[in-house]
């Protein structure tokens, strides 16, 4: 059966595996805003946090981010990420226009990698579903949230409250 998110109740098809807390997290290729190579190694060996979004140029996007870079401040042991579709040269603006400074860019446009082997691509529009992934030193996932519905925001206490637990 095919695994579906919904963008204003319109079901749309996700491509890749549907992830739990406890699977090994899955390696992908990617690029930073730099147009750097980035895969789950070089993401390094701490706690991360992957919080993959549609496009930062949408409001909930936009927020979600946001969030994200305020908490960043808040756990400089942890790395936080935003994962997309946008063009690099575009999350470079965006981060400037916004001075998001604790979030790094992974841009999934040219590879689709991420998408595919963390079950967030959505396939007819090419475009990443909403998510949150908390991976530990061990790269194992500790916390996986799809949003079912794409114009939502995700559970920020509920991602939060578990990284307060392996972070400290």
């Amino acid at each position: 059966m095919a695994r579906t998110t919904t963008f204003k109740g319109m079901p749309l098809e996700l491509a890749g595996p549907e992830l739990k807390a406890g699977d090994p997290a899955p390696d992908f290729q990617a690029v930073d805003k730099s147009l750097q190579p980035v895969t789950l190694a070089s993401t390094g060996q701490g706690i991360r946090v992957f919080s993959v979004v549609p496009s930062l140029d949408t409001p909930v996007c936009d927020m979600q981010t946001k969030k994200f870079n305020d908490e960043a401040a808040r756990f400089p042991q942890v790395s936080f990420y935003a994962v997309s579709m946008d063009l690099p040269f575009a999350q470079n603006r965006w981060c400037t226009s916004f001075g998001v400074d604790h979030v790094k860019m992974i841009s999934d446009h040219k590879y689709a990698s991420f998408g595919e082997n963390y079950g967030t691509l959505i396939k007819d529009w090419r475009i990443e579903s909403r998510a949150i992934f908390v991976v530990d030193h061990n790269n194992v996932l500790q916390y996986v949230e799809y949003v079912p519905e794409v114009a939502q925001h995700p559970d920020y206490d509920r991602a939060i409250a578990r990284l307060k637990e392996l972070a400290g």
